[in-house]
């Protein structure tokens, strides 16, 4: 009999801190060597505090980081959405009509380069307001809202950025209302302890859209998609392997950064049950791949997740191999590790190649033995700085 590989790929699936200099409003062009324009974090955050934005546009991005926390990513507003989809969250298919938002932040940032002034020539040639928007667009920078849900619904945001180098501070500009609209009244010092108590947007670079977190992956496979999950093919008698939370002990990255994104993976040989050497060649493993994100706000908390792992846990399967790794980027590379069987009392190896990439962390690699998960109802351990939770049914 031969078992058909079954692959859930949900990728398609201090010391010293060197910081960045506050720059003046940037002259789009100026100083560039291409005929390509392009912007720096910083130079970003303080084009956005130069805007006049007002409760419509705080809204906005509310509304975006919201949309894109509720898809299982971090909460976040990509510049590609704020100037094609205004409001929309990264996972979201669903586009907004212009007039949703009377006043768009693309219909300021638009205003902002056509100003006097921001649009000029240079040796490189020049620039026009649709070049300086293209290239935000291409950037992949976000606004990023750490606690948007603390949000009072009317406090405007302090504007800062990533400085990176592992900093937990920054300058940041504050946004006062004014006689004349809204102006920068000054530069003060962020740190995540403020992150918590007034909103703070921090422009960072988005690491997360190109994969398929959890919950989409989930909602994609649900009665409206037409596709069934993958627990429809287990046979009658054999066992279900879940992953039912998970608990995060620390943040992995600065909160500039922003979220933990977790990358798990298990390589098995699905429903095993061969009963002579031969039958070995038989079997394949499998690997089951999936993102988790958890929230800075999340940590130390109980997060369920209730994913399927395995939906044929045999007697015959004698280890996993398994491996959760926290997404630094990088170029990619592997890990080797075997999942291994037993017939007729001998164990017999199957290696799994599990891809990450050379800057993620390594949070634990190793092999887990059947017997772990059959010890409890559901059993619970602790793997590097996560607790994970079991559940064989």
């Amino acid at each position: 009999m031969k078992t058909t590989p079954l692959i859930i790929l949900a990728l398609c699936l201090v010391s010293c801190i060197k910081m960045e200099e506050a720059p003046a409003i940037p002259v789009p062009g100026k100083e560039q060597e291409s005929t390509k324009i392009s912007f720096s974090k910083p130079e970003l955050a303080r084009i956005l505090s130069s805007l006049p934005i007002g409760a419509g546009q705080v809204q906005e991005v509310y509304d975006a980081v919201g949309e894109s926390s509720g898809n299982g990513y971090d909460e976040e507003y990509t510049m590609s959405n704020l100037f094609r989809n205004p409001g929309t969250g990264v996972g979201s298919q669903r586009t907004k009509a212009p007039s949703g938002y009377e006043v768009p932040l693309r219909d300021l940032f638009e205003e902002y380069f056509l100003s006097e002034g921001q649009s000029t020539k240079s040796e490189a040639g020049q620039f026009s307001a649709q070049d300086c928007i293209n290239s935000l667009i291409s950037s992949g920078y976000q606004i990023y809202w750490p606690y948007s849900e603390l949000w009072d619904g009317k406090t405007l945001p302090l504007i800062t950025f990533d400085p990176g180098y592992g900093a937990e501070s920054n300058y940041a500009y504050e946004i006062k209302a004014s006689g004349s609209g809204f102006e920068i009244a000054d530069s003060i010092l962020v740190d995540e302890r403020l992150a918590m108590e007034r909103p703070v947007w921090v422009v960072n670079s988005n690491t997360d859209s190109a994969f398929s977190p959890l919950d989409l992956f989930i909602r994609n496979i649900g009665p409206d998609s037409g596709r069934q999950p993958p627990v429809s093919g287990t046979r009658s008698g054999n066992r279900i392997l879940r992953l039912k939370s998970i608990n995060m002990l620390k943040n992995y990255d600065s909160w500039f950064g922003g979220a933990s994104e977790f990358f798990i993976q298990v390589g098995t040989v699905e429903g095993f049950t061969a009963s002579t050497e031969a039958e070995l060649k038989l079997y394949y493993p499998t690997l089951t791949s999936f993102m988790v994100v958890i929230k800075r706000s999340q940590k130390g908390e109980d997060v369920p997740l209730d994913i399927i792992m395995m939906t044929d846990f045999t007697n015959q399967l004698d280890k996993l191999a398994f491996l959760v790794t926290e997404d630094d980027g990088g170029t990619t590379t592997s890990w080797k590790c075997a999942a291994t069987v037993k017939v007729q009392s001998k164990s017999y190896g199957f290696d799994v190649e599990f891809p990450y990439k050379d800057k993620d962390d390594i949070v634990w690699r190793g092999q887990l033995t059947a017997s772990f998960f059959q010890s409890e109802d559901i059993v619970s351990a602790r793997f590097g700085d996560v607790i994970l939770s079991f559940e064989l049914q």
